[in-house]
C-alpha cells in the first residue's frame, strides 16, 4: 500500500520552530497536490496547510503567519515549516492528499509543545 510518511516532530517549548517532513512511501509516487493535517487528543481531524502541484499554499487560519508548506524541486517531498509554537498546537501531524480519494493514513509525527 502506497502511503506518505511523515517525520521531524518532536518535544519543543513554546516559541520555538519544528520542520516536518512528508515523502512517499515509493519513490515512483510523485507528490501533486499535498496537505498537512493535525489531530490533538480528543479531537477531530483538521486540516492544516495545502499545496497544490502549482505551488499555490493556503492556510487554516489558526496557524497564518506561523507555518509555511513548502515541497522539494523534485516533487518528492513535501515540507511543514513551524515556527512560533504554541501549546495550542500539539497533535499528531499527518500529511496526505487535500481531497478524496486519500492514500492510506501513514503513523503521523508527535509535536508536543510545552508552555
Amino acid at each position: 500500500q502506497v502511503q506518505l510518511v511523515e517525520s521531524g516532530g518532536g518535544l519543543v517549548q513554546a516559541g520555538g520552530s519544528l520542520r516536518l517532513s512528508c515523502a512517499p512511501s515509493t519513490r515512483f509516487l510523485s507528490l501533486n497536490d499535498v496537505a498537512w493535517y493535525r489531530q490533538a487528543p480528543g479531537k477531530q481531524r483538521e486540516l492544516v496547510a495545502v499545496i497544490t502541484r502549482g505551488g499555490s499554499t493556503n492556510y487554516a487560519d489558526s496557524v497564518k503567519g506561523r507555518f509555511t508548506i513548502s515541497r522539494a524541486s523534485a516533487k518528492s517531498a513535501v515540507y511543514l515549516q513551524m515556527n512560533s509554537l504554541k501549546p495550542e498546537d500539539t497533535a499528531v501531524y499527518y500529511c496526505n492528499h487535500p481531497t478524496p480519494p486519500f492514500l492510506d493514513w501513514g503513523q503521523g509525527t508527535q509535536v508536543t509543545v510545552s508552555s
